[in-house]
């Protein structure tokens, strides 16, 4: 089987002119709050110059405001359709000029305009080992199932529900005793730190996608 030819994207910040990343959430921001905190480093490479979300009252746009960030807020409810929505929340998210866009928690699906707009630049993470138990009951699904081994997934999103090319994985051991929470609870840990780590390098060193295959750095 050939090798596709790499689409190959070159270091996106640095210190002296950092990646810009505008993050969406929908509840309380753990992940955001970390990608803020490995920001405050300049070496990091990267700077979150926006916060979206939506609804309103999450505790990730509430941390953006205290932290002077810009935020905003693009609720379906607001729009006569999801067509409309879609192209609202690519108009909000377009307006910050983001080098990276970050689902961290972001609980809607993008509909194709903004998939498009953001295309190869849109990250997502997931609590599972892709494509194993995609959707939103990942954790539960991986305990019934019974395996050893579950995990996050960072991923590229395409148009499907967690299908696009995958960036990196972590795998977290599945303990007999473990409940869907405590599961859950040491997942997220693991995960936060692949997102801040695999983000930081794509900023700094760059990566490529050829097919499915994906490396980051040259």
């Amino acid at each position: 089987m050939t090798t596709p030819t790499p689409v190959v994207t070159p270091p996106l910040g640095s210190h002296a002119k950092p990646a810009r990343l505008v993050v969406l959430v929908s509840g309380g921001g753990s992940n955001l709050a970390a990608l803020m905190s490995a920001c405050a480093d300049p070496a990091y490479g990267a700077t979150v110059v926006a916060v979206g979300a939506d609804r309103t009252g999450t505790g990730g746009v509430a941390l953006a405001e205290d932290a002077g960030i810009a935020t905003f807020v693009t609720r379906v409810g607001d729009y006569p359709n999801r067509q409309a929505w879609d192209h609202a929340l690519t108009a909000a998210v377009a307006a910050h000029e983001p080098d990276l866009v970050i689902s961290a928690g972001f609980l809607k699906l993008c509909g194709p305009e903004f998939v498009a707009r953001f295309s190869g630049r849109y990250l997502n993470t997931h609590n599972s080992l892709l494509p194993s138990f995609a959707g939103i009951r990942g954790p539960a699904d991986a305990l019934a199932y019974g395996v050893k081994l579950a995990g996050a997934t960072l991923f590229v999103v395409d148009e499907g529900v967690d299908t696009g090319v995958v960036l990196a994985q972590v795998a977290v051991p599945v303990e007999f005793d473990d409940t869907e929470d405590s599961l859950l609870e040491r997942i997220k840990t693991a995960e936060r730190a692949q997102l801040v780590d695999v983000v930081g390098r794509m900023c700094r060193e760059g990566w490529s996608v050829a097919g499915r295959r994906t490396r980051i750095g040259s």
